[in-house]
């Protein structure tokens, strides 16, 4: 449905102005907000035929009009014009990610953390998904004597560890047996393939050396499969209880979806791989019907890989939200390929 030339500069100026307000908005205020040089009466037939078509809507009989969702849609892909981050917050941002930029986890949540922070609403990463990722290094480190500790180095930067036991003492020449006899057989293997099959025929090959390895061969499986599965690291959950316009009861219904790991990491992945803006009811989850998911993807050496979203209320500044996005999920993509290259 498009929109002639008036009654989107209208349109656009009752959103903008509730966002910043939180308040209806009337024809006196709009004329002053908008520039227009017309009549309140002009202004207000106009806003009585934008509120007939759906895009806005009046909460009491007095009172000025504001958007509805598919008032925020119709802004968002018809009107709103996206500024990027300046280069002085482009800086600032950079400046914060790489005090954490030992793994791609640490930089995700550094990422959540200053998403949170820009937007002052929740925020959650996704790390890269592991699916095709292989083997890069196995580690060793010694914890006591008759224990280890397995560390699992991934193709695509993840990191993940696992304490195992042996019945005899460990030293590090045994160690370093293990180390060099695990990497020839695991080295650029698929994450995928490492199951109990895989390692059942691993220990064949070993021989006899086999003897001493259950217990290390089950920890590379298990750190294996937790590389494989997408992690999500998130911050400012606590400020979903006090988003605008959002009961109480919704928020709380919105902040137990979100500390479900397995369903959320599911939702963000599904998501579409360009910036992106679900709003209320267009989110495939009912307790985000009244939030406004935005979302985009990172990308590690041009491939799009995981994701970087905030969750918040449908009153929120669009254009101001893409662009710190954007702007981090630029960065993320950015350190966590140079860390791979590493």
């Amino acid at each position: 449905m498009e929109l002639a030339a008036r009654k989107q500069k209208i349109l656009s100026a009752i959103i903008e102005t509730y966002i910043k307000t939180g308040e209806p908005v009337g024809s006196k205020s709009l004329i002053s907000e908008s520039g227009l040089d017309v009549s309140s009466a002009t202004v207000r037939n106009e806003m009585a035929d934008l509120t007939n078509r759906g895009f806005l809507i009046q909460p009491h009989t007095s009172a000025g009009r504001i958007p509805t969702q598919q008032g925020y849609r119709y802004y968002i892909d018809n009107i709103m014009s996206v500024t990027p981050v300046s280069q002085r917050g482009k800086e600032y941002i950079r400046s914060v990610l790489y005090e954490n930029a030992d793994s791609p986890e640490s930089i995700l949540q550094s990422a959540s953390d200053i998403i949170s922070q820009l937007t002052n609403f929740a925020s959650v990463a996704t790390t890269p998904n592991g699916e095709d990722s292989r083997i890069h290094k196995i580690s060793f480190v010694q914890t006591g004597s008759h224990t280890a500790m397995a560390v699992v180095i991934t193709s695509n930067g993840i990191i993940k560890t696992k304490i195992f036991r042996c019945e005899f003492i460990i030293t590090p020449e045994i160690l370093e047996v293990f180390d060099k006899a695990l990497n020839d057989t695991f080295a650029g293997i698929k994450l995928s393939s490492i199951n109990q099959p895989f390692i059942q025929t691993a220990a064949a090959h070993f021989g006899e050396l086999s003897l001493f390895m259950p217990g290390v061969l089950m920890a590379i499986k298990d750190a294996s499969q937790r590389a494989k599965d997408v992690s999500v690291c998130h911050s400012g959950y606590t400020k979903l209880l006090f988003m605008a316009d959002v009961s109480f009861s919704a928020a709380r219904g919105v902040a137990e979806f979100l500390n479900n790991e397995h369903d959320l990491a599911r939702m963000l992945e599904n998501l579409p791989i360009d910036t992106s803006v679900a709003i209320g009811r267009e989110n495939s989850r009912i307790e985000l019907a009244a939030s406004t998911v935005v979302s985009t993807r990172y990308s590690i050496d041009s491939n799009p890989s995981g994701v970087l979203a905030v969750i918040g209320p449908l009153r929120m500044n669009y254009c101001r939200v893409i662009s710190i996005l954007e702007c981090v999920s630029e960065c993320v993509g950015a350190m966590i390929s140079e860390l791979i290259e590493i």
